[in-house]
């Protein structure tokens, strides 16, 4: 099941698709967080999700908050993917140990090996505002957790 707002959110430590080390925490205090788990890159419904991320980057940043997305794929493999689609916002790996980070989330699918379309909005105390969680193939609303980012 995964973690619920009021929720304080599970620290990580993860490598980003330069190899830099991105810490949950290291945004404590600073920014509130948009963390979206996705299942694979390079996949329609993914694809199509994170470049309306990108597309709407201000909409963010304009809310003093930082977008982290988190798939199951290698490093590599996501800074191809970044590069790609011109995504300049941090995609973290959650390689290995394989699914951690969507496991302490609840969004990891045992059966399939990789993350379901978890979104979580954490605050600047670290805790969870809002959250949903979307089946694999159904697109998430970044109209609605930018909402949510208001109400903070």
């Amino acid at each position: 099941m995964a973690i619920q707002v009021g929720d304080k959110a599970p620290d990580f430590e993860l490598k980003d698709n330069h190899g830099r080390t991105v810490k949950l925490s290291d945004f404590r205090g600073d920014q509130n967080v948009v963390l979206l788990f996705y299942p694979f890159a390079f996949t329609g419904v993914c694809t199509g999700e994170l470049c309306e991320v990108r597309d709407n980057l201000p909409k963010f940043s304009d809310r003093d908050t930082q977008v982290l997305a988190v798939s199951n794929d290698s490093i590599h493999t996501l800074r191809v993917f970044a590069e790609q689609e011109g995504l300049e916002y941090p995609l973290l790996s959650d390689f290995w140990p394989h699914g951690e980070t969507s496991r302490a989330y609840g969004v990891f699918d045992e059966d399939k090996g990789c993350a379901v379309r978890g979104t979580f909005v954490i605050d600047k105390e670290g805790v969870v505002r809002w959250t949903v969680v979307n089946g694999l193939p159904d697109a998430r609303d970044l109209d609605e957790y930018v909402k949510a980012l208001d109400t903070l």
